[in-house]
């Protein structure tokens, strides 16, 4: 890894901060950029994820893909541990905090909408960023496609039923056009993209040209990375700054469940030997969320300036320091799995 690769998560703190000091300086630019903005999915965002995410589907091979059914220890623990465990451990981690250990901390007519905000959050695993976290670790790329792909069939059936069992809600409207243009920005169009690539890089020069793409294009992935990072920041910015408290209240049920879920996925994956290339991308699926979902599902039912929206915020800004940590954990204990 270059020195910058290894400093990565130093280059996230700066641009944690530089996001909240340029919010504070140039409000009316993030207002802007904020304003760009379709079935509550940022189109700049958009841009930068699908950024990050294109490398990594220049790395698919459509040939091998057939094969992923061979080793289902990975797909087993992805489907189970996020829809199975994650969406009701969440859940008790919510009313254990905000109905019992913060209950002095909070306002209590605000707690059963942080509850909410963080059942939202565990019933949405993430589609986009995992290809970023699994290129990362050195995930196998065709197999990774393959669990983000099947997630998103789950969800579009069980999102609605998980979430209106656990906050009681029988009348729930799932924003299908966020839904629909998430998987198609983040999945579809960079799949189709680099699929048109590696197609070209074959033909020219073989495996090797698609090696030396790939490695000339990481570093405007990382690049996409960062720039999200102070975006992302940088439109909370006054959040953060105006409840520092809160935040850090709304933010510990989080980060538990973050690593808690990572725990349960790795050692599962661990017990079960399935290889790192699959372990690590299997884990980091059930840590992260689909926040875009979340968030719009959020504005929807509880309305833009609820406590169930601010949560999902929080989980946004939690995120990517927290799994650039499980990130460096992950390929710190690659030599524990089998090659």
């Amino acid at each position: 890894m270059s020195v910058f690769e290894r400093f990565l998560s130093l280059w996230v703190f700066l641009c944690i901060i530089a996001g909240i000091v340029l919010a504070s300086l140039f409000p009316g630019m993030f207002q802007l950029l904020a304003s760009f903005e379709y079935a509550s999915v940022n189109l700049v965002v958009a841009v930068l994820i699908w950024a990050m995410v294109y490398p990594m589907m220049v790395a698919v091979d459509f040939g091998a893909l057939v094969r992923v059914g061979e080793r289902p220890r990975g797909l087993i623990i992805t489907l189970v541990v996020n829809w199975l465990i994650k969406p009701f451990t969440m859940a008790a981690l919510g009313v254990l905090f905000f109905g019992h250990v913060f209950a002095g901390l909070i306002d209590p007519a605000d707690a059963g909408q942080y509850i909410a905000g963080l059942i939202l959050l565990g019933a949405a695993p993430c589609t986009a960023m995992v290809f970023v976290w699994s290129q990362l670790t050195r995930g196998d790329p065709n197999y990774t496609l393959v669990q983000v792909s099947l997630n998103d069939v789950i969800m579009v059936f069980a999102f609605a039923p998980i979430v209106a069992l656990l906050l009681g809600v029988t009348d729930l409207v799932v924003p299908w056009e966020t839904l629909v243009l998430s998987v198609v920005l983040y999945v579809v169009l960079p799949l189709v993209a680099g699929a048109v690539t590696r197609a070209r890089l074959l033909r020219q020069g073989g495996d090797a040209a698609v090696a030396a793409f790939t490695a000339r294009i990481k570093p405007a992935s990382v690049l996409g990375l960062l720039l999200t990072v102070v975006l992302l920041f940088g439109f909370q910015g006054n959040v953060i700054l105006e409840n520092p408290f809160l935040i850090v209240l709304l933010a510990t049920p989080i980060l538990i469940q973050s690593y808690g879920i990572f725990a349960i996925a790795y050692a599962w994956a661990w017990k079960w030997k399935v290889p790192h290339d699959v372990a690590a991308p299997c884990a980091l699926i059930g840590t992260s969320n689909f926040f875009e979902l979340a968030v719009a599902v959020a504005i929807g039912l509880f309305g833009l300036n609820s406590g169930a929206a601010l949560v999902t915020v929080v989980g946004v800004l939690v995120e990517v320091p927290v799994m650039l940590s499980l990130v460096w954990f992950a390929n710190r204990t690659r030599g524990s799995f089998p090659a």
